[in-house]
């Protein structure tokens, strides 16, 4: 696989969310409004980062029988770097993410890429990797988000979009227009994907 193979795969043809299917816990529970979702694809995006490079940096030396366990040290080492950087710097966007910043050490992503890919591959390649299905997850919960805050709140980012008049739907800014976004895009995707087929099947 070369390098742009590498780093884009988790965009869209292995994202994480919408087509592996993992990360969901967070991905319903931040995404209520925009700036949420880019504060917690961030901090995993550093986490799988620096996470997945320790993972293949040490694989040689990591015993098999308890790779798991030492994989969650790593994994919570970076996590806690960001979870304090994140109270230091960014005090409101931490106490908004809350209890999820921490939970990242659980996170499928970070956990799957480290024993489905890091600890077989190079340093750089490992990198790329965890790099690319980052900003994918980040990709999927920007895209949840973005639809959640317009249709809930009527803003961007906090920003109002339709004036002080709009009220907004409630329901999408709670868990169950989580649930509904979530399987609307899935929807979609699956439709297009069907779509193509039967055009790639036509055409032959």
């Amino acid at each position: 696989m070369n390098f742009l193979q590498n780093f884009t795969k988790g965009f869209f043809k292995e994202n994480p969310v919408f087509v592996i299917g993992l990360g969901l816990c967070a991905t319903l529970a931040v995404t209520t409004n925009l700036t949420n979702a880019v504060g917690m694809g961030a901090a995993t995006t550093f986490v799988l980062i620096g996470s997945s490079v320790m993972v293949s940096a040490f694989k040689k030396v990591t015993p098999n029988d308890i790779r798991i366990p030492i994989f969650v040290v790593m994994i919570a080492t970076f996590v806690t770097i960001v979870d304090l950087s994140m109270k230091a710097w960014a005090p409101a966007l931490s106490s908004s993410l809350g209890i999820f910043i921490p939970l990242i050490v659980v996170n499928c992503i970070i956990l799957g890429r480290a024993e489905a890919f890091a600890f077989k591959n190079s340093i750089w390649d490992s990198a790329v990797d965890a790099l690319g299905m980052g900003i994918g997850f980040t990709i999927a919960l920007g895209l949840m988000s973005g639809f959640r805050e317009i249709m809930g709140n009527g803003t961007f980012m906090g920003f109002p979009l339709f004036g002080s008049d709009y009220k907004g739907s409630l329901m999408m800014i709670l868990p169950p227009g989580g649930f509904l976004m979530l399987g609307l895009i899935l929807a979609f995707i699956n439709w297009n994907k069907i779509r193509k087929a039967k055009k790639n099947g036509g055409q032959k």
